[in-house]
C-alpha cells in the first residue's frame, strides 16, 4: 500500500487503535515486568522496539506483541535460579533468554519446524493456561496485601509463609489493593450493562471497559499523592525513566555458563510463546477472513525477541488482551503497532514522574483480574465427557503447574500426551465388515445387518501401519485361522491407511506368511495411490499371496465365486488397478 493510500484509507483507524492500546499497555507493561521479577521500566522497553520488529517481519495485521502474564511468570522461574547460581542480574539473564528465544524461532522458521507446536496438545495447553493463571493470581497476593513473601509456585509460597516472621497484612496496602481489585472486577462484570443503560453503543462500551485499568491507576496515583501519612509503607512502582531503561548491561557481559543454562528454558518458552501467539493471530485473522502465515509468525517473533534482547527488555510474544483491544479498536495494519510504540514512549516520557506514585498493589490487582479471565473450566467439562484420560491429563498439568512449576508441568504433559498417542496407535481401531444388502457399501458387522462370505474375513483398518502398531497384525489377525476353522481369505480394507513404515511393511509380510502356513491368502483392497506405490516398490508381488482389489466390493464379488481366486492362487497374484 502506498503512503498516500495509507493516509487516506487506514491511517485514522490505526492511530485511534494505537491510542487505545497505549492506554492499556502502560499498566500492563509495568505489571508484567514486576511479575517477571524485573524493574517496571523493563516492561516498557519490551513494548517498544519489539513491536517495531514484529511489524517488519510478522504476518498478522492485528497481533500486538509484548510482555504477557504467562510468559512473564515463566521468565521469572527460568532466570531466577540461573541468575543466582552464576552471580548475574535477573535483567541480564532475561535479555539472554530473549535472545536465545529469538534464535529458537529463527531456527524453527528456517527448518520449517512450526509443526512442533503440536507438541502442546489441547489438554496440555488448557491445563497449563489454567494452572498458570491460578498460580499467577496466587503469587500476586503478597503484593496485594503487603506481605513480605515471594514464590513462583504454591509450594514456594507456602514455604515462604511458613518461614516469614509475620503474616500480618499491611493495612494501607491491603485497602488500596482490594479496592482496586473490586473496582476492576465490578467494571469487567457490570461495566457493559451500565454503559448500555447509559445509551452507549456496544463498541464504545467495550473499549471503555477495557480501559478500566488506566482509570484505576490514575485514581490510585491521585490517592497516594494526596493522602500523605495514610499511604506510608505502601510499596510504589518508582519513577519510570526511559533513559534508565537504556542503561543496561550488554549481552556479552553474560558468562557462557548462563547461556548454556538458559538454553532448555529458551526452547520451552519459545514453544509456549509461539503456540499462544499463533492461536491469537489465527483467531483474529479468521474474524476478518484474513490468513496468517505460521512461518512468518516465527520470523516476527524471532525479530521481536532479538529486539528485546538488545534493547534491555524481556521475552515477548503476542498478547491476547492487547491484541483483542487492538482488533476491536479498529487497527487495520501492522503500522498500528508502530504508532503504539511511539505513543507509549511519549506517554512514559510525559508521565514517568507521575508513575512513581503508582502502588504495586494496584499493578497486582490488574494482573489478578487479567489472568483470572483466562481460567476457563468449560474445556475441563468437555474433556470429562469426551475422554476421562485426557481430562485427567488436563487436571494433572494444571495441578503440577500450580504446585511444582511450569517446566515440570509442561514436560510431564508432553510425555504423557505422547504416551497416550502411542497407546492409541498401538491398538489401532479395526472392524470386521460386510456388505449392506443391495449396495456396494461395507459397514461394521456389529453395527449393521450385512452380508458376509463363508471362509472370508474382511477387516477394515482405520490407522496407518507403523512401528507402534505392527505387532497387532500378527497378534490379532495372524491368530484368526486358529479361531475360525475353514478361513481361506483375509481381506484388509485399507481405505483408512495413509502411511506404512518399514516395520508396518514387515508386519504385512509376516501376516501373509503366517496365513499361508494355515492355508489362507492375504488380500488388500481400497489402497491409496501413494501407499500402493510404496508397496509396489517393496516388491509386493513377491510376498503377497492374494490379490489387490480396487474396491472392497470387487473383493466381495470375486471371493464369493470359489474358482475365481483359486485359478490365480499362485503367490503374488496382483491386479493392475490402482485407485
Amino acid at each position: 500500500m502506498r503512503i498516500a493510500e495509507y493516509r487516506r484509507l487506514v491511517l485514522s483507524d490505526d492511530l485511534i487503535a494505537a491510542v487505545i492500546v497505549t492506554v492499556l499497555l502502560v499498566p500492563q507493561s509495568l505489571a508484567y515486568a514486576l511479575l517477571a521479577g524485573l524493574s517496571p521500566v523493563v516492561g516498557v522497553m519490551a513494548s517498544l522496539l519489539p513491536i517495531l520488529a514484529y511489524a517488519a517481519f510478522g504476518s498478522s495485521t492485528t497481533l500486538a506483541v509484548g510482555p504477557v502474564a504467562v510468559l512473564a511468570m515463566m521468565t521469572a522461574q527460568a532466570v531466577a535460579p540461573v541468575a543466582q547460581a552464576h552471580g548475574v542480574s535477573m535483567h541480564l539473564a532475561a535479555m539472554v533468554l530473549a535472545f536465545e528465544m529469538g534464535v529458537v524461532f529463527l531456527a524453527a522458521a528456517a527448518l520449517h519446524l512450526d509443526v512442533f507446536a503440536a507438541l502442546l496438545s489441547a489438554p496440555v495447553l488448557h491445563g497449563f493456561v489454567t494452572g498458570a493463571s491460578i498460580v499467577i493470581a496466587l503469587g500476586q497476593l503478597p503484593q496485594l496485601l503487603g506481605l513480605g513473601i515471594k514464590g513462583n509456585t504454591l509450594t514456594e509460597l507456602l514455604g515462604a509463609a511458613a518461614n516469614a516472621p509475620s503474616l500480618a497484612p499491611h493495612a494501607a496496602t491491603t485497602a488500596i489493593g482490594l479496592a482496586a481489585l473490586l473496582t476492576l472486577w465490578a467494571i469487567r462484570r457490570f461495566g457493559g450493562r451500565v454503559a448500555a443503560a447509559l445509551g452507549l453503543a456496544l463498541r464504545p462500551a467495550q473499549l471503555l471497559t477495557r480501559m478500566a485499568p488506566m482509570f484505576v491507576v490514575a485514581a490510585s496515583i491521585a490517592w497516594v499523592a494526596v493522602s500523605g501519612a495514610a499511604a506510608q509503607g505502601v510499596a510504589l512502582a518508582g519513577r519510570i525513566d526511559l533513559l534508565q531503561g537504556l542503561a543496561f548491561e550488554p549481552l556479552w557481559r553474560a558468562p557462557l555458563a548462563v547461556w548454556w543454562a538458559l538454553m532448555p528454558a529458551a526452547g520451552l518458552l519459545g514453544l509456549v510463546a509461539y503456540v499462544e501467539s499463533l492461536a491469537v493471530a489465527q483467531a483474529l485473522a479468521a474474524r476478518r477472513a484474513e490468513k496468517v502465515q505460521p512461518r512468518r509468525e516465527l520470523l516476527g517473533l524471532a525479530a521481536a525477541n532479538a529486539a528485546a534482547s538488545v534493547s534491555g527488555a524481556m521475552p515477548v510474544t503476542g498478547g491476547f488482551a492487547r491484541s483483542i483491544v487492538n482488533f476491536d479498536a479498529g487497527a487495520r495494519t501492522r503500522m498500528a503497532g508502530v504508532w503504539t510504540a511511539l505513543f507509549l514512549a511519549l506517554a512514559v516520557l510525559a508521565l514517568g514522574d507521575v508513575l512513581q506514585f503508582l502502588p504495586k498493589a494496584v499493578l497486582a490487582a490488574t494482573i489478578v483480574i487479567a489472568v483470572l479471565s483466562l481460567v476457563d473450566l468449560h474445556p475441563f467439562a468437555q474433556a470429562w465427557r469426551w475422554s476421562r484420560l485426557e481430562f485427567a491429563l488436563m487436571l494433572l498439568v494444571a495441578a503440577l503447574t500450580v504446585v511444582v512449576g511450569v517446566e515440570e508441568a509442561l514436560a510431564a504433559g508432553v510425555v504423557i500426551a505422547a504416551g497416550l498417542l502411542l497407546q492409541r496407535t498401538a491398538r489401532p481401531h479395526w472392524a470386521e465388515v460386510g456388505r449392506l444388502p443391495g449396495t456396494e457399501v461395507f459397514r461394521n458387522i456389529k453395527r449393521f445387518a450385512v452380508e458376509t462370505l463363508p471362509g472370508v474375513l474382511a477387516i477394515r483398518v482405520d490407522e496407518s501401519l507403523l512401528f507402534t502398531n505392527s505387532r497387532w497384525l500378527s497378534e490379532t489377525l495372524g491368530a484368526m485361522p486358529k479361531q475360525r476353522p475353514g478361513l481361506r481369505h483375509v481381506v484388509l480394507m485399507m481405505s483408512g491407511v495413509n502411511d506404512i513404515d518399514f516395520t508396518g511393511l514387515e508386519g504385512l509380510m509376516h501376516l501373509a506368511r503366517d496365513l499361508k502356513l494355515h492355508g489362507a491368502q492375504l488380500h488388500l483392497s481400497e489402497m491409496k495411490g501413494p501407499v500402493r506405490d510404496r508397496l509396489d516398490a517393496s516388491g509386493l508381488s513377491t510376498w503377497l499371496t492374494g490379490k489387490v482389489f480396487r474396491t472392497q466390493n470387487d473383493a466381495h464379488l470375486a471371493l464369493r465365486l470359489p474358482d475365481s481366486i483359486g485359478s490365480q492362487g499362485r503367490e503374488g497374484a496382483i491386479d493392475g488397478d490402482r485407485p
